[in-house]
């Protein structure tokens, strides 16, 4: 067992300043008011308590006492069922999966461009960025009934969604038609207090290009 473990009380968030799948953990913790520490890392220089804990070398990493977690969508689950107040996953299982499923598709279909987005293939990126918006925009009445996307209440499938409406600018993704009901989402869902409060120096950096 780590050392580090055994030294601090609190939770402990290693994360990544920029990526997303950081990015919306730190959402889910403040959130949820959880106390934690976060730990920026700088994956070509990782310290060595981080090394310790987690052999993939993988941002997030979560450590809450003796226990160690990787990969960000375990890490959610974990901290929604430990701290379940206010609740990131609907009661009655219809609606549990229905909502499952709507994370699937936003993970595989809109966070799976992210790899292109970030390439530095002004060719790539300018594809992906298309196909971003093109989805979107296909999406808008999914945004534009519910103060949540697809629910009266905050879920989970809102806090993945934040991490990547707020680089859409960084990233150059435009609309190519109207999409009032994500623009309307887009305005409430970031101006929320606990997205200013998860945000890294890098990613207030990114408010610039904010519209």
């Amino acid at each position: 067992m780590s050392a580090f473990t055994n030294r601090r009380s609190a939770i402990t968030l290693f994360s990544s300043p920029v990526d997303v799948d950081s990015h919306r953990v730190r959402l889910v913790l403040a959130e949820k008011s959880i106390g934690h520490e976060v730990e920026y890392v700088d994956p070509a220089s990782p310290p060595e308590d981080f090394l310790e804990l987690n052999p993939y070398q993988t941002l997030p990493t979560l450590v809450d006492r003796d226990l160690v977690l990787y990969d960000g969508g375990v890490v959610i689950d974990y901290l929604d069922e430990r701290f379940p107040h206010p609740p990131l996953m609907p009661v009655d299982p219809v609606s549990r999966a229905r909502t499952r499923i709507a994370l699937f598709r936003v993970l595989k279909d809109w966070y799976g461009l992210i790899g292109d987005l970030e390439c530095g293939d002004p060719r790539r990126a300018g594809r992906a960025a298309r196909r971003l918006g093109e989805g979107i925009v296909a999406a808008d009445e999914l945004f534009a009934h519910q103060p949540f996307f697809l629910s009266e209440e905050l879920t989970v499938v809102d806090c993945t969604l934040v991490p990547l409406m707020w680089r859409l600018p960084h990233w150059g993704v435009t609309l190519p038609g109207a999409a009032p009901g994500f623009e309307a989402y887009r305005q409430r869902m970031l101006g929320r207090p606990a997205v200013t409060a998860s945000l890294s120096e890098q990613e207030r950096e990114m408010a610039r290009h904010q519209v």
